[in-house]
């Protein structure tokens, strides 16, 4: 019981963080904080994510360049150009590490606005710092887990941001319903989106790419976009 609650704090926390900060305000630019949030912000993504975190930078690059791209070989993430689920984390992590490391030459349509701080991302962004990460998460298992099975969850805990990233690009743009045509295959996963934070609404977040509220239908629920509301509520954003 105890690990299956870490997993599942694990599973909402990093998520909410990827949702918020990585998605909708880096690379979108839903909302606007104050320098000192959104460094608590970093610190926050770090400590859910663990040794899958990522670049709120890097991120943004790459999903505006998926928004430009999508369904196409220049997509840093498309089910289309990749063989299986597991090749598709492959590629995106690959297609994530070029962008990183500046192989990818991006315009300012793509790196303006976006949050950077590069001596804290020297600290979390290293592979030092994943193994330790690792280390951690396998001594909560040890102290958790009552059955041998449990420990098949480890990768999960490990890849934790890279699952979820993957499992919305991956099944919304194979699988669903569509509430708009676009020019692309994206879908909305989900009805009653309780799983992603809102995220599985994928069409309808093509569809309006600068909308807070990715939820659309009468039975849509975005819990990203209530918890943006409630964090403007208590000043720590403002919507734009």
């Amino acid at each position: 019981m105890g690990l299956l609650l870490f997993i599942v704090l694990h599973w909402y926390l990093s998520l909410f963080f990827q949702s918020v900060f990585h998605h909708r305000y880096a690379a979108h630019n839903l909302f606007s904080m104050s320098p000192r949030w959104e460094k608590v912000f970093f610190v926050s993504c770090f400590l859910t994510q663990g040794s899958s975190y990522i670049s709120a930078r890097t991120y943004g690059i790459m999903h505006r360049l998926h928004h430009t791209f999508t369904d196409t070989e220049n997509d840093p993430h498309s089910p289309h150009y990749s063989a299986n689920f597991f090749a598709m984390m492959l590629d995106t992590r690959n297609s994530y590490n070029d962008i990183h490391i500046g192989k990818v030459v991006s315009g300012d349509a793509y790196t303006k606005n976006l949050p950077v701080w590069d001596s804290f991302e020297k600290f979390a962004h290293n592979w030092v710092t994943r193994v330790a990460w690792g280390i951690i998460y396998l001594i909560i298992y040890m102290q958790l887990a009552t059955h041998w099975w449990m420990y098949l969850f480890l990768p999960l805990t490990l890849a934790m941001g890279a699952f979820q990233g993957i499992m919305i690009n991956w099944w919304a743009h194979k699988f669903g319903y569509r509430n708009f045509s676009v020019d692309n295959t994206s879908k909305n996963i989900l009805p009653v989106d309780l799983l992603f934070w809102g995220e599985a609404y994928h069409n309808n977040h093509h569809k309006f790419p600068g909308r807070p509220n990715n939820a659309v239908k009468w039975f849509e629920i975005d819990f990203g976009y209530l918890s943006m509301y409630v964090l403007q509520k208590l000043h720590v954003i403002k919507m734009n």
